[in-house]
């Protein structure tokens, strides 16, 4: 059950990554599950595609069709109208690691993460390049050495792309120039010094913020899952956080805003945040809480 503030949208999930209000409903990954879904507001699921891979990060091109980030192929397919997945980018030439999230802007550019490393090793972490795909799925590297890049936005005029940096302890901002290509990086909030022992587990102890899945508001703040201490929080830009709630004993790992008014904030919370490969996994489940300001921006 979830604490008080919550409310349970739906459960029996393996693992759900990137929700997305878009077209009047709300699409999520089931990673495990192999499957992209949409929920109703009675909490029914229904699957738009099954994918031949784990599938992630998730956001459309200008004329509908679906994208979907293929987390451990590192590229991102496209759903045709035909109900087929096409390769619409490889990114395994830019992506050192896993690609995770991803955030597509109103022009069909796709700006998508990487872990930087194999994780699933006792390798230290690296730091990682992003990717940028034109809506042709033409793919180039427009930033790097980023810490573990995951959850992005961009802001409705289209001008600043905003990063997680989940292992650096930051969110990042780019200018967006005319083409896609992006400005030096600078610091949009910072919560502690990036890791300088990058071994694993002392960078997860370094952690005073794990900035996983995030979303922008009308007032310009971020709200994002913070994968490491169980909470989401209300960011303004310079990292003063302006509200926190607790998910008590279960993680959260992404959140949107939707809903008619926008004003629904959707969590993702599952046990633990590397749960398996199990297919029947059913302890992910979709929370809800209404917040004062409505969704900005892109993701939608």
């Amino acid at each position: 059950m979830p604490p008080p503030a919550f409310t349970a949208v739906a459960t029996g999930f393996s693992f759900l990554e990137s929700p997305r209000w878009h077209d009047g409903r709300l699409w999520l990954s089931d990673f495990y599950t192999h499957r992209v879904l949409t929920v109703d507001a009675d909490g029914h699921a229904q699957t738009v595609c099954e994918v031949p891979a784990q599938p992630s990060g998730l956001g459309w091109l200008p004329d509908g069709r679906l994208l979907v980030c293929a987390m451990r192929e590192r590229r991102v397919l496209r759903l045709e109208a035909n109900g087929r997945l096409a390769v619409h980018a490889d990114l395994s030439a830019i992506a050192g690691g896993h690609v995770n999230d991803m955030v597509v802007d109103g022009q069909g550019r796709a700006y998508v993460g990487n872990f930087g490393f194999d994780r699933t090793g006792d390798a230290p972490l690296q730091t990682a390049r992003l990717a940028c795909m034109g809506p042709d799925g033409t793919a180039r590297a427009v930033a790097e050495g980023l810490y573990f890049p995951n959850g992005s936005v961009v802001t409705p005029d289209g001008r600043t792309l905003i990063v997680a940096e989940t292992m650096g302890n930051r969110l990042s901002a780019f200018d967006i120039a005319a083409d896609g290509t992006l400005g030096p990086r600078r610091d949009w909030a910072v919560f502690g010094p990036v890791p300088t022992d990058l071994r694993l587990p002392a960078v997860r102890d370094a952690m005073v913020v794990a900035p996983d899945g995030l979303v922008l508001d009308a007032e310009g703040a971020v709200w994002l899952a913070d994968a490491r201490h169980r909470r989401v929080l209300r960011v303004a830009e310079g990292g003063r956080v302006l509200q926190a709630i607790g998910t008590g004993d279960i993680g959260v790992y992404a959140c949107t805003l939707g809903g008619p008014a926008r004003r629904t904030l959707y969590l993702c919370v599952a046990p633990d945040g590397v749960p398996g490969q199990a297919r029947a996994l059913t302890d992910a489940a979709l929370w809800s809480v209404e917040v004062d300001v409505p969704g900005a921006g892109w993701p939608c």
